[in-house]
């Protein structure tokens, strides 16, 4: 999957042949079990152990401005991007949009039905590394066409499990090496009001020692889901 990323204001190529959706990821046990208990509410049975490590097909990948589902069963989740292509190792921005009607059924199965939205920008891990439990986390939704925007999930990468333990627990360096490329998704952190559906969604990282952001925007059309 060739997708082109911008760095440092200047457009690079990764062709992404790998991508992992990482799964219960939260670093404290009580921020998990409210992450397991509010999935639960929705008939999402709990984890086997945690984190899991969740194979998705990087064709998945999208920045279109547009995703399209099936049902109203789906809703986006923010989360830290890694992107590792040849020893070097780069952060960005995604939203890990899941079908939460199949997640009752299978998650691994739900990961990989919903297109996986990114922003284009990602930045070089190694000027965050030494701040990156700082860098902060937002999503956004609208429920309805018009409606203002709901302040969704806030947190910092505090939160998630130290990025370093899952790029290992991935194997994510060595899958991206050879000239290819390798994602992975992070996790997130609890919604506000709980797991609902959107027809658009916005998130954002903000570094707020370097002053700057990464953003992006999507809208969610939903297809009839036809018996």
């Amino acid at each position: 999957m060739l997708i082109d990323f911008t760095i440092d204001g200047a457009q690079q190529d990764f062709d992404i042949t790998h991508c992992t959706v990482a799964g219960w990821t939260g670093r404290d046990a009580s921020a998990i079990q409210h992450h397991i208990d509010e999935l639960a509410a929705i008939g999402v049975k709990p984890p086997s152990s945690v984190p899991l490590y969740y194979r998705t097909a990087s064709a998945m990948l999208t920045r279109d401005a547009t995703i399209e589902v099936v049902g109203n069963g789906t809703s986006g989740e923010v989360e830290p991007l890694i992107v590792a292509k040849d020893g070097v190792l780069y952060l960005g921005l995604a939203s890990d949009h899941t079908d939460r009607a199949l997640e009752a059924h299978s998650v691994a199965l739900s990961k990989q039905i919903c297109a996986k939205p990114i922003a284009r920008t990602l930045w070089r891990y190694d000027e965050v590394a030494d701040h990156i439990e700082k860098l902060e986390l937002k999503s956004w939704i609208r429920e309805g066409a018009g409606d203002d925007w709901l302040l969704y999930q806030e947190g910092t990468i505090a939160s998630i499990r130290p990025l370093a333990d899952l790029i290992d627990g991935a194997g994510l360096v060595a899958a991206g090496a050879n000239g290819k490329a390798a994602a992975m998704l992070c996790g997130t952190f609890g919604a506000k009001g709980g797991v609902r559906p959107a027809c658009a969604f916005k998130m954002a990282m903000v570094d707020p020692v370097l002053n700057r952001t990464i953003e992006h925007v999507y809208d969610i059309v939903e297809l009839p889901e036809i018996a």
